[in-house]
């Protein structure tokens, strides 16, 4: 490759990555403490440089996977960051992703070498540099999102009750909804099946799983419809 840009100033590019997930009750972010200079020993998103032989969205997927050890999740991205005096080390330009992700799939994968803290999105601690700015753009992302595209489904097992996935969207939007309309809401779709089987943690009688069909979905976005949650 000729080098036509010598004269030019060079930067830095780096990815950050602003990962949720749910437990089920609450939504969660992940974080990691930082083990080196500027802002050790401070709580960060999870990021890395861009190598030369990748892209930006390469770049991101190999910083996912080094620090949770997750492959082929969603990942979006969102924002890029360049204000002059972000990061006090140098001339640095992040590119923000986020990431939904199982909270119960990366408890499976998770092992020693891999970081991290999950907490609650409302108890989550302060983050260095403009960390904070950046999860509070993917969270009114996420929501957004998840009113016009069943995203949010990303963020539960492949087998879920409707009590757990009214939670979910509770947990999304800070807010309560009613059991009968959100159920009434969700079945009107047609992108979940529900199966014979059932969860009784919660009770003797238990609670019908679901999962959600692509298939379904696809079929319904070629017909015109679409999935408004509102």
């Amino acid at each position: 490759m000729k080098k036509y840009y010598k004269s030019q100033p060079k930067h830095h590019v780096a990815v950050d990555c602003i990962i949720f997930g749910f437990d089920g009750v609450k939504l969660k972010l992940l974080v990691i403490k930082r083990d080196f200079q500027p802002g050790k020993g401070n709580w960060s998103l999870m990021g890395g440089f861009l190598q030369e032989d990748e892209s930006i969205d390469q770049a991101a997927e190999r910083v996912l996977e080094q620090l949770t050890g997750l492959k082929e999740v969603y990942l979006e991205q969102l924002y890029v960051y360049g204000n002059i005096d972000r990061d006090e080390a140098d001339r640095v330009i992040s590119v923000a992703y986020y990431a939904l992700v199982d909270t119960q799939v990366f408890g499976e994968v998770n092992g020693h070498h891999h970081t991290g803290k999950w907490f609650d999105i409302n108890e989550r601690p302060d983050l260095i540099f403009d960390h904070n700015e950046m999860v509070e753009k993917a969270l009114r992302r996420l929501r957004r999102k998840a009113k016009i595209q069943p995203v949010g489904f990303e963020l539960l097992p492949s087998k879920f009750t409707l009590p757990t996935l009214m939670k979910l969207y509770e947990a999304i939007y800070q807010e309560k909804f009613d059991k009968r309309n959100f159920r009434k809401k969700m079945l009107s779709f047609g992108v979940i099946n529900r199966l014979e089987q059932k969860d009784k943690t919660g009770s003797r009688k238990g609670a019908f799983l679901y999962e959600f069909d692509m298939e379904k979905y696809n079929g319904m976005l070629q017909n015109g419809a679409r999935f408004v949650f509102s």
